[in-house]
C-alpha cells in the first residue's frame, strides 16, 4: 500500500510509553516501513503543550511517521489537528481502540466505539481540518464485535484507511487475536485495512497476510526484538544485540534527562534480554540498577561474552 507517496508494509505499533523516538529508529534501521507517535492528548495540546512537544521527537532516520491523537471533544480535535506541534507527522491517526481504564472513563480511546454518532463526528471534523490524511485505530468492540459497522462508519466519515486491533476491549490483551474479524473487514470497506494482534514471527505473519490486509501493524512482538522487521521480509538479523541496545540509548541520551532515562530504559533492557540463557540474574540487576551506564555494563556482559 501506498500512503503520501510512501510505502506501507509493516509498521510499529503505537505503544503508549514504550514508542519512544529511540526504539523507533532502531526499528526503522530493521524494516519498518512506518513509525507511530505515542498517543498525544488533544487537549494537552492545548492546556500543556510542553509535554506533548516532549512527546513528539521524530528521528530523521523516520521514513513515514504519524502521530497519534487521542480525545473525545470533536471541537478540541479538530483544532489539534492544525496544531503546528503536529506538523512534522506525514499524517495523523485517532486512537479509538485504546483499553487503558483511565482512557476508557474519559470516554476516549475505545470507548468510542460505544458511541458510533460521536466517533463520526471526530472524524469528520478532524478530516476536514486537516491538509493530511486522517486514519482509524480500533478495536473489535467494547465487549462484542462491531469492527464491520465502525469500519463502515470510519469510511464514511472520511478515513484513508483503518487499523484493526483484533480484540475487544474487555479482552484487552488477552486471548487470540481474531483473524477472521480482520478479513471479515476488509471484505466489507473500500478503504485499506491494517491488521494487528499477535504478529510475532514469520508464521503469525503469513496468517495476518492471508486477510487480505494491506499492511500489517506490529507491536508486543517488536518489543526486544526490533529486527522482527526484517526478519518478516526474509533478512536473518546477523548484528550483535549490545549495539541495538547502545544505539537505542544514545538517540535518547541526546535528548532527554538522564534521570528520567534511567528509570524509563529499565522495561526495554529487560524486554531486550527477555528469553535470553543465562538472562535471569542480570535482570533481576537491571530491575534495580541505579544508572544507564550500569545497566549497559550488565547488558555487555550478557550479549558481549
Amino acid at each position: 500500500m501506498v500512503i503520501c507517496g510512501k510505502n506501507y508494509e509493516l509498521s510499529l505499533a503505537p505503544m503508549a510509553g514504550v514508542c519512544d523516538v529511540g526504539f523507533r529508529e532502531v526499528c526503522v534501521q530493521h524494516g519498518a516501513d512506518v513509525t507511530y507517535s505515542e498517543m498525544l492528548s488533544c487537549r494537552a495540546m492545548l492546556h500543556n503543550p510542553k509535554k506533548t512537544e516532549y512527546m513528539t521527537e521524530i528521528s530523521a532516520h523516520e521514513k513515514f511517521v504519524i502521530g497519534q491523537i487521542f480525545g473525545h471533544e470533536s471541537d478540541v480535535m479538530a483544532q489539534a489537528v492544525t496544531n503546528q506541534l503536529l506538523a512534522k507527522f506525514d499524517m495523523l491517526d485517532i486512537n479509538m481502540g485504546c483499553p487503558a481504564p483511565k482512557i476508557v472513563k474519559n470516554g476516549e480511546g475505545s470507548a468510542l466505539m460505544k458511541n458510533l454518532p460521536m466517533a463520526y463526528k471526530i472524524i469528520s471534523e478532524c478530516v476536514k481540518a486537516s491538509d493530511r490524511p486522517i486514519s482509524v485505530k480500533f478495536r473489535l468492540g467494547f465487549d462484542s464485535d462491531i469492527s464491520r459497522e465502525f469500519g463502515r462508519m470510519c469510511e464514511d466519515a472520511g478515513a484513508a484507511f483503518v487499523t484493526l486491533h483484533a480484540r475487544t476491549t474487555v479482552q484487552g490483551y488477552s486471548g487470540r487475536a481474531d483473524l477472521e474479524a480482520i478479513a471479515r473487514l476488509k471484505s466489507a470497506l473500500k478503504i485499506p485495512v491494517i491488521g494487528n494482534g499477535d504478529v510475532v514471527d514469520k508464521e503469525s505473519y503469513q496468517r495476518m497476510l492471508q486477510t487480505g490486509v494491506d499492511g500489517v501493524m506490529i507491536g508486543r512482538g517488536a518489543q526486544g526484538r526490533p529486527w522482527i522487521f526484517d526478519e518478516l521480509k526474509g533478512k536473518a538479523f546477523t548484528g550483535n544485540v549490545f549495539d541495538v541496545i547502545v544505539h537505542h540509548v544514545e538517540v535518547l541520551r541526546k535528548r532527554y534527562d538522564e534521570r528520567y532515562l534511567t528509570l524509563y530504559l529499565r522495561k526495554h533492557f529487560l524486554w531486550y534480554c527477555a528469553g535470553v540463557e543465562g538472562a535471569s540474574e542480570i535482570r533481576q540487576k537491571l530491575a534495580t540498577s541505579p544508572s544507564i551506564d550500569q545497566s549497559l555494563n550488565l547488558l555487555q556482559e550478557l550479549f558481549c561474552k
